[in-house]
């Protein structure tokens, strides 16, 4: 793995650790995503879910805390999918992972991403968690599953492409799943309706990624061409992000995009906050529907059951360095 300038290294670093000065979908969009799930959660279930909103909102973004710190964390937040496909309907990935591994091998997927197959180990543990009663894990799990179906829904997660590296269009990524939501999702509508049971969350999953990949082609069209016809002046602004001033695609540019692509990002976050909260009604029913009022009393969380940060700065970076 190539090294990482250690300034380079350490600057993303105290980005990934200290969310609140970077709203880096993105941070803002992920937690935004998990808080109005709840809103889409049937009676029997709103009352826990609401009672602990925060915490499954705080904690959307606990994945990508570690993406880079812990080993085989990355690989659980894409899919390349034009490794293996060029083109809609996917025929060459098989859509189970024993059948993928067996076609492909191992190492070849966890080079490739892995998400639509890690949402389903996350299903798993979620339902777990609900049929031990166990709090702490019903939170931590339902906060994180959020995260992968929310990455799941993001087209630049369905590509090698995953930053414009390819194609010349540097931190398209970010512009696309930060700098749009922060700047336009107060204007979407969130008012989705309510939960439904998934009896197929293997194709749920797949129908999150061939989604995202389908949109792939108006992501990188309408930025070239607004690109090549913005002059660099107009094109970005410097604005303070937390502590620190930071180059920004203007509001001038990132509303021209944000019209061409005609409401793909509020779709895509629709799409990913009634698919989570799908999610977790289809647990908290293959759990046989436990009485989550027992549950519902705020009380302390068991910190030793959630994940641990390190406080020594590791010396290389896993995973993509530039999402």
């Amino acid at each position: 793995m190539k090294l990482i300038p250690k300034i380079t290294l350490i600057a993303c670093l105290l980005l990934t650790l200290f969310p609140k000065s970077n709203k880096a979908w993105g941070f803002y969009a992920h937690q935004q995503i998990n808080r109005l799930a709840v809103f889409c959660l049937p009676q029997e279930m709103f009352g826990f879910y609401k009672s602990h909103i925060d915490f499954i909102s705080e904690h959307a973004v606990d994945p990508d805390k570690r993406r880079y710190l812990v080993e085989g964390e990355g690989v659980k937040h894409f899919i390349d999918i034009d490794y293996y496909e060029k083109a809609l309907p996917f025929d060459t990935i098989p859509r189970l992972y024993h059948e993928a591994v067996i076609k492909f091998s191992k190492d070849t997927l966890h080079t490739y991403g892995i998400v639509p197959w890690n949402i389903q180990w996350m299903l798993k543990s979620l339902t777990q968690a609900f049929l031990e009663k166990n709090k702490a894990n019903i939170l931590k799990y339902s906060a994180e599953i959020g995260h992968y179906i929310g990455d799941a829904h993001v087209p630049l997660h369905a590509t090698s492409n995953y930053n414009g590296q390819q194609t010349n269009q540097h931190g398209i990524h970010g512009f696309f799943e930060s700098r749009l939501p922060e700047l336009f999702s107060n204007q979407y509508d969130f008012f989705l309706g309510q939960a439904t049971y998934i009896a197929k969350p293997n194709d749920a999953a797949w129908e999150a990624v061939e989604g995202s990949f389908s949109c792939l082609d108006s992501v990188f069209w309408f930025e070239r061409y607004l690109h090549e016809n913005y002059l660099d002046q107009a094109k970005y602004v410097m604005e303070w992000k937390g502590s620190t001033l930071q180059k920004m695609y203007s509001k001038e540019f990132s509303e021209a995009y944000h019209l061409k692509l005609q409401g793909m990002v509020e779709r895509r976050m629709q799409a990913a906050t009634i698919c989570i909260a799908s999610f977790w009604y289809t647990a908290w029913v293959n759990a046989g529907q436990p009485n989550l009022l027992d549950l519902s009393v705020s009380v302390p969380l068991d910190s030793s059951l959630f994940e641990k940060f390190p406080t020594i700065l590791p010396t290389t970076i896993i995973g993509r360095p530039e999402y």
